[in-house]
C-alpha cells in the first residue's frame, strides 16, 4: 500500500449527530486498495471493512465478495469530499473533458454500500463539476489544490486545514 489517510469528523445531520472515522489505503496509481470505516452514535460503533483488488472486485472484512460492487473502481464516502479526489487525481482530464464511472457509495450513519454512476467534468484548470447519474440528478462544482485534493465541494463542504 503505498499510502493511508485518516479523518475523523462529527457529524450532525437530520438531528441524528454521529461520529465517521475512516482509513483508506490506496496504491501508487491513487486507485483504493482498503478502506475502514467506523460510525459511532449514541447506540454505539458500527464497523465496515472493504477491500478491492484495484481491478474492480470487491471484498468485505471477511473475504466475502461483494459482486453487487464488481466495475467499481473508486469509493464515494457520504459525508467527505475527500473521496472525490480519487477519480479526480488519478485519471487526468482536458479543460472540458467528461468522465463517467461507476463507484462503490457508502452512506454514513448507515455504512450501506452501492454502486452509483458519476460524472465529472473538467471546467477549469482547478475547478470540476459533479454529477451523481443515479437518482436526484445532484450535481455541484468542486474546487481542487495543486494536487487535486478537493478544497471547496460547493454549498456542502470547504477545507480549513
Amino acid at each position: 500500500m503505498a499510502e493511508w489517510s485518516r479523518a475523523i469528523s462529527w457529524t450532525p445531520i437530520w438531528d441524528r449527530p454521529f461520529r465517521l472515522a475512516y482509513q483508506l489505503g490506496w496504491d501508487q496509481s491513487w486507485r483504493l486498495r482498503e478502506a475502514q470505516l467506523v460510525v459511532t452514535t449514541e447506540h454505539g460503533a458500527r464497523p465496515l471493512h472493504l477491500r478491492t483488488d484495484g481491478a474492480g472486485r470487491w471484498r468485505d472484512g471477511a473475504g466475502r465478495a461483494l459482486s453487487a460492487l464488481d466495475g467499481c473502481f473508486d469509493i464515494d464516502i457520504w459525508p467527505t469530499p475527500f473521496t472525490n479526489s480519487f477519480p479526480i487525481r488519478r485519471q487526468p482530464m482536458a479543460i472540458g473533458e467528461r468522465r463517467e464511472l461507476v463507484v462503490a457509495w457508502v452512506a454514513a450513519p448507515e455504512l450501506t454500500v452501492r454502486p452509483v454512476r458519476q460524472r465529472y467534468t473538467r471546467l477549469a484548470e482547478r475547478r470540476y463539476r459533479f454529477e451523481n447519474l443515479d437518482g436526484d440528478g445532484f450535481h455541484a462544482d468542486l474546487a481542487v489544490d495543486e494536487d487535486d485534493v478537493v478544497l471547496d465541494y460547493e454549498g456542502l463542504f470547504r477545507r480549513v486545514a
